[in-house]
């Protein structure tokens, strides 16, 4: 049992024990700081103390959690300590459990489960400045989960003593098992994994609905740019935002349920405060300026110019509203989705961004690629190319806390590079002049081998300093998240084929395993 220091060491009962250690473990994580990560978190705590507790800590700035804290941090360094066999034995523990429980069979077929293993209790974090981070996320038991399986299957089996909420046999789902998480009340899924062929399926269907917004995109987008013209102002706002869909690939907003979470918006819950109007900035004209939190509260901020009846459209609904008014007043989510359903069936607000996203895609590469560039060259252009769809899409990151000192250890890298780099080159001139004098077979092979060194080391050298300026260039932004949900594979497959670059250059392993349908289809000259 470890103690916490309130004025002196403090013995805890098991239960508040064990969320005083979620706290101490991240310690040294700027949440631990904020007030209401503290606040929320101090008032879970004290429901899981005995009275005699709850009489003792009445301060959470009076607790001192630093014992438990080099606690875990002694614990985490014995783990990286451990030898090549203690390893080993985890790493067969692990597998033997993926053997048992990371497979099912579906339509006769074994496919393998994405995450079978339940998120243990802990602290909620949420992102940005959520409401409820710090507040206790409570172990879930046997008794809170729903199995999902055919009738004549044979299902996972409780822990003695315990039994399941439900056993249901519902085919017209995919998940396997379900269950509601106590801080937004929300229900979460295990799933197949993303290799699995119904997985496939749907990620072929929603790059093919894309693809069907090609072919329509234009008289769609003559549709919206005639509406704005319309003598009905809800046509207007509804024309205005889908503009604002396309153009920008902002997703379409009410999402969330009021006071459940940080104060998020998209396009059609955006307020009048969240844009300003600038008939003229920057030698640009009839310019907006968008402030506002996103999904997951990660903030959207860009300056862009319109075209000008967007733009005295934009003026017309600001008119005699106050900040906090809704610009599209007369506009939800629900009717422009039924909206977009006439338009094209199956047509979403995502399907706009897969659409972009995946044509941008497809034209940085055609721009970007120069065929005579080395591997490491092609990939800081793909890179690029994937950055462009990454800031469409608004996908940021914090800058990784490694980040500096990643970058220090790589300049160091090539500094010595460029230091052997310039050896090599005086040994070549060296080997030359020695050549010139005997003008025997030696020299001249010895030429040879110094030529290939100096190119060899030129070489590692640039390989290294395009990885530096690919590192800088993406520190802030999440390449990930569009490659894996926005961008059609098979563009990536096709440069790959088309340019002789090594597909694991691209995608990792789990990426090859979920874009397999892709990596089979796919032709050098794929057109999305």
């Amino acid at each position: 049992m470890m103690s916490v220091f309130v004025g002196n060491p403090m013995k805890l009962s098991a239960p508040a024990e064990e969320v005083a250690t979620f706290f101490a473990k991240m310690l040294d994580h700027e949440y631990t700081t904020k007030d209401i990560f503290r606040k929320n978190f101090f008032k879970d705590w004290r429901k899981e103390m005995t009275s005699e507790e709850k009489s003792k800590i009445t301060d959470l700035n009076k607790c001192n959690f630093s014992e438990m804290n080099e606690y875990f941090k002694d614990q985490s360094e014995a783990r990286k300590q451990m030898s090549k066999e203690e390893k080993q034995k985890i790493k067969e523990e692990n597998e033997r459990l993926l053997q048992e429980y990371g497979f099912c069979i579906m339509d006769n077929h074994k496919e393998r489960i994405g995450n079978f293993r339940i998120e243990p209790p802990g602290l909620f974090r949420g992102r940005g400045d959520h409401p409820k981070m710090g507040m206790l996320k409570r172990r879930i038991r046997p008794e809170d989960i729903i199995i999902n399986c055919s009738k004549d299957s044979k299902h996972p089996k409780p822990p003695p003593g315990t039994k399941w909420k439900e056993v249901r046999h519902d085919n017209k789902v995919t998940w396997l098992a379900s269950w509601t998480e106590n801080i937004q009340g929300s229900i979460k899924y295990i799933m197949l994994n993303p290799s699995s062929r119904i997985k496939g399926e749907k990620d072929w269907q929603k790059y093919e609905t894309a693809r069907r917004l090609k072919k329509c995109v234009d008289r769609i987008r003559n549709q919206y740019r005639d509406d704005w013209k319309s003598k009905e102002m809800r046509i207007r706002q509804r024309a205005v935002a889908l503009y604002f869909i396309d153009k920008l690939a902002l997703r379409a907003g009410n999402e969330k349920e009021e006071g459940e979470t940080a104060d998020t918006v998209g396009c059609c819950s955006l307020r009048v405060e969240h844009i300003k109007l600038y008939p003229k900035m920057d030698d640009q004209e009839y310019v907006v300026e968008f402030d506002f939190l996103g999904k997951d509260s990660i903030r959207y901020y860009n300056k862009i110019p319109v075209e000008k009846r967007v733009f005295k459209n934009l003026q017309l609904f600001l008119e005699n509203k106050q900040p906090e008014d809704d610009l599209f007043d007369r506009l939800n989510t629900s009717i422009l989705n039924k909206h977009l359903q006439e338009l094209m069936d199956g047509l979403t607000a995502k399907v706009f961004r897969t659409y972009n996203a995946s044509i941008t895609l497809q034209q940085q590469l055609k721009e970007l690629t120069c065929p005579d560039d080395s591997i490491p060259a092609k990939i800081l252009s793909y890179n690029r190319a994937n950055r462009a769809v990454a800031i469409l899409c608004n996908h940021q990151r914090a800058p990784p806390k490694t980040f500096e000192k990643s970058m220090q250890n790589l300049q160091t890298k090539i500094d010595e590079k460029q230091n052997q780099l310039s050896a090599a080159r005086k040994q070549l001139k060296a080997a030359k002049a020695d050549h010139k004098a005997s003008r025997d077979d030696k020299s001249k092979k010895a030429v040879e081998v110094k030529r290939k060194a100096v190119q060899r080391i030129e070489e590692q050298l640039m390989k290294l300093q395009v990885q530096a300026t690919d590192r800088e260039e993406n520190k802030q932004i999440a390449l990930g998240t569009s490659k894996l949900n926005y961008l059609d594979p098979r563009i990536s497959v096709a440069w790959c084929k088309k340019w002789d670059v090594p597909i694991e250059k691209i995608y990792n392993k789990t990426q090859r395993e979920k874009f397999a349908w892709a990596i089979d289809m796919a032709e050098k000259d794929y057109e999305f």
